[in-house]
Formats: structure tokens, sequence, C-alpha cells
């Protein structure tokens, strides 16, 4: 037999069907995890609008040990859950507009009719016409692209994050998948080439 044969190199081997496939979507943030990232956590207190991308097994394990008040003292927390229930908005009495006044402003029109308003509602400062054109003069939310969203998904940013949080993330992202910071590990390429690639989307459409 001659194994230097042309007819060697015609031959083709049939994968299995049984070898692993590529991951699909961003990889699980968990070091020395393969599985993809189908699934955000969030990072906790201070970093809102930041998500871990995790497999389905870390982010069970992640929300089991979750607490968003941790460091946080009994008073701290009391008062926090307080706040939540008011959207943590700042309140005043009721009549009682931020500037302490009460009642219809010093300068309205005199009318001669009357009306009952035991609450204040319709002489307050958010009501009338001039209220309304506030109303439409306020810019709509920016609303981002299909491919900008897609990249702020990847980086586990929201559409609220701005430049310095999207720069934070990208610098601490990179220097978490990169291959000198896994000991030479080459198996977060992917993932890093993701990361770089959204970056550069979201560079070209000025957000960074």
């Amino acid at each position: 037999m001659d194994l230097n044969s042309p007819l060697f190199d015609r031959i083709r081997i049939r994968p299995s069907c049984d070898e692993p496939k590529k991951a699909e979507g961003p990889a699980c943030d968990r070091p020395g995890c393969t599985q993809p990232g189908l699934h955000k956590a969030p990072k906790g207190r201070k970093q809102e609008g930041q998500y871990w991308r995790f497999c389905m097994q870390h982010v069970r394990e992640y929300n089991a040990s979750y607490n968003y008040f941790d460091g946080m003292n009994d008073a701290a927390v009391q008062a926090y859950q307080k706040d939540a229930v008011i959207g943590h908005r700042p309140t005043w009495a009721m009549g009682v507009n931020p500037g302490g006044k009460t009642g219809p402003k010093p300068d309205a029109a005199p009318r001669d009719w009357d009306y009952v308003d035991p609450l204040g509602i319709l002489r307050g400062e958010g009501a009338g016409p001039a209220a309304s054109r506030r109303a439409r003069a306020e810019p709509p939310p920016p609303r981002y692209s299909a491919p900008v969203r897609k990249a702020l998904d990847v980086l586990g940013l929201d559409e609220g994050a701005d430049q310095a949080a999207i720069k934070a993330q990208y610098k601490a992202l990179v220097k978490r998948f990169h291959p000198d910071a896994n000991g030479g590990d080459r198996s977060f390429e992917d993932r890093l080439r993701d990361i770089i690639k959204a970056h550069d989307t979201l560079r070209g459409a000025g957000l960074c």
C-alpha cells in the first residue's frame, strides 16, 4: 500500500452528530463555563441597569444567594422599603407645593364664579393649558435602533446607561475574558469578540 498516494487526500470523515455544537449567543459570565448565557441577572445595588449573563444552572445559583440589601443595616432597609411605596419620589403635604406655598397663586386672575375643590387640584401648578404645553414641549425618551439595543444587551446594560457606564463595563468585560486573564485559555474568544463588536457598534452610534 502506498501511503503517499494522492487518494488519501480525498478522504473525508463525516463529523459525528454527538460532537458539541458551538454555543449560540453570549457565553455564560461564570469563569470556566462554556454554556450560552441566555439569562440576565442584576449586578446589584449601585450597579442598577447592569447585568450578568448566566446559563440556567449558574443563574439559579446566583439568584439563590442574591441579596440587594447586603451591607445595609435594618434602619436603612426599612427606609428604602418605605420610599419604594412612592417610587422614591419626594412628597409634600396635601395642598403644599415644593416652595412651601399653599392655595391659589397670588397673581391668579379674579373670577365671578366658584367651584368645590377641597384638594386644590384645579388650582395646582400641574393643571391647565400651561401644564399641557410643558408636557408637549418635553422631548420623548431616546429610542435606539435594534443593533444598538442588541449591543447594550451583549454588554449587560440597559438603554439608560451613559457613556461612563458603557466604557467602564467594556473595560471590565475585556479584562475578564481576555486570554491573558485566564492563564492563556482561549475558550472565551467568542465572548470577547462579541464584546468588542458590541462596543464598536455603540461607538459608531456616538454613545461612547
